[in-house]
């Protein structure tokens, strides 16, 4: 299994050393159990210093013996579900892998991995086999001898029993949870191997699934919650942006523009001299994400442009003009958002994030039903952008009417993201505010990909002119573009007649 990972559902029992196995081949979808089969483990688990992966209820060790020898990394789905990602151990293996590295540097953020527990097992394992010989789950009668490494050294052995689904549904993995507790096994105190091994230097877990605020809760209880989600997002996406996937670069961008919103709606009820710097280092962070992902968004639309304009209207070698530009801005950009991502400075973003939400700035007046703070807080926001509509309307048409749209989209999707934290409040209002500021963004969010595009057509006409090619074609795109632009100005004024009040009392 190479880095793409797979699910692991499993459950763990702590036995006495004297307790049978029960008899199994009786569950429900189990034909009989395969003859056991007997490893020897040895595994090697790394974490920090201060056991970061630990606190976060990730694994990460190298493993010698059994059938997937190699390097492995677990991290926390669901309750009983983990994913776990393997590589092989390469020339040197005390190297970890770079596929397994890209996935945990977003919570090393600098600090150095080592060794601080050493496993070896002596392991039964049991398949239970269903029809057509189909392999539903192993049951791993596991003898485990610790050692734990460091300046205050820990020796333990005990005996444990551990359930993995293969095939089977988590049905079975009741079933066999319920059979094993006929002998007098319990589920295992600890959450992992890992977890007693490291006896009393465990760090204290998290839930896996925090709790949800609801109609009833403080108002400082929804916003931690929408920053949370926020920030597990970006945790969430980074490793795949380190992998170049465009889409997640997205949605990390999007976080970022979340949090940063949040911290600005709710502005009154946090300690500014912690939300004022972190609103700064989210939007770096927002604009070096943006670079390629803007370019990209800005490619696709003028090879869409290029490619409505008749043939012979087109003059000169446009298309891989627009692909050179644009292909150099992207390379750029990617190198900037790797250097961003491996930067002190993202790493102490995401340090004052956690510390954030660990302890939250929040003023006595966050302790307030949100039922009745937040309506008032989105209305807030809601003048903002009624007072931005009648600014860009008393406008003249041209670049500063272009602007005055710009900001209003802005503050069009400070509105969404303000009622977007109002989920908990169940109000339809509030939904239909998000609805209707979405609409807005999107409109205006044409119209300012238009102010761009015509900016990067008049230089790639300008410089086609000094290279002494033919620059007709960008000029007819580039009215294309100031036509389309004033349609879709006369379509939001025309939306905005019917957006709704502030109010989502309802």
């Amino acid at each position: 299994m190479t880095s793409e990972g797979f699910a692991e559902i499993e459950r763990k029992f702590d036995v006495n050393p004297a307790t049978p196995l029960p008899p199994l081949h009786d569950l429900p979808g189990v034909t009989h159990v395969a003859p056991p089969v007997e490893h020897h483990l040895d595994a090697l688990y790394f974490d920090t210093g201060d056991l970061t992966l630990a606190s976060r209820r990730i694994t990460l060790r190298r493993r010698d013996g059994g059938d997937d020898a190699g390097w492995h990394l677990k991290t926390p789905v669901a309750v009983d579900e983990r994913r776990e990602i393997r590589e092989p151990v390469g020339v040197d293996p005390d190297e970890i892998p770079e596929a397994i590295l890209r996935l945990v540097r977003v919570y090393l953020r600098g600090r150095s991995l080592m060794p601080i527990v050493r496993l070896r097992t002596s392991r039964v394992v049991h398949h239970l086999v269903g029809r057509d010989d189909a392999v539903l789950a192993e049951v791993c009668d596991d003898s485990v001898q610790a050692e734990r490494f460091g300046s205050e050294p820990l020796n333990q052995a005990w005996r444990e029993w551990e359930i993995e689904l293969v095939d089977g549904s988590r049905a079975l993995l009741d079933a066999a949870q319920e059979r094993l507790s006929t002998v007098g096994v319990d589920p295992a105190a600890s959450p992992s191997k890992l977890a007693r091994a490291l006896g009393d230097r465990a760090p204290a877990l998290a839930p896996v699934v925090p709790e949800r605020p609801g109609p009833g809760s403080s108002t400082g209880d929804v916003l931690l919650a929408y920053l949370r989600a926020q920030v597990e997002m970006v945790t969430t996406e980074d490793p795949s942006v380190r992998e170049g996937a465009g889409d997640a670069l997205h949605r990390m961008r999007v976080a970022t523009r979340r949090l940063r919103s949040a911290l600005s709606t709710y502005g009154p009820l946090v300690d500014a001299g912690v939300a004022d710097p972190l609103r700064v280092e989210l939007r770096w962070i927002a604009g070096v994400l943006g670079g390629a992902r803007d370019a990209q968004v800005m490619r696709r639309r003028l090879a869409h442009r290029l490619d409505l304009e008749p043939t012979e209207l087109t003059a000169g070698p446009v298309a891989p003009r627009i692909d050179e530009h644009f292909s150099t801005v992207v390379r750029i950009s990617d190198a900037d958002t790797r250097s961003a991502l491996d930067s002190d400075r993202y790493f102490r973003l995401l340090d004052t994030l956690d510390e954030l939400l660990e302890s939250p700035p929040l003023y006595r007046t966050a302790d307030k039903p949100a039922r009745k703070l937040v309506p008032g807080l989105i209305r807030a926001d809601w003048k903002h952008l009624r007072a931005a509509v009648r600014a860009a309307r008393r406008t003249a048409a041209g670049s500063e009417r272009d602007a005055a749209l710009h900001e209003v989209r802005k503050r069009a999707k400070q509105l969404r993201y303000a009622a977007e934290t109002a989920a908990p409040l169940r109000s339809k209002r509030a939904s239909r505010l998000v609805a209707a500021a979405r609409q807005v963004q999107e409109i205006l969010g044409d119209h300012q990909d238009s102010v761009v595009a015509r900016g990067e057509l008049l230089g790639l006409g300008m410089k086609a002119f000094l290279f002494n090619e033919n620059a007709f074609t960008y000029g007819r795109m580039h009215a294309v573009e100031e036509a389309g632009a004033a349609g879709t100005e006369a379509r939001f004024f025309t939306a905005w007649k019917d957006f709704p009040s502030a109010s989502i009392k309802k």
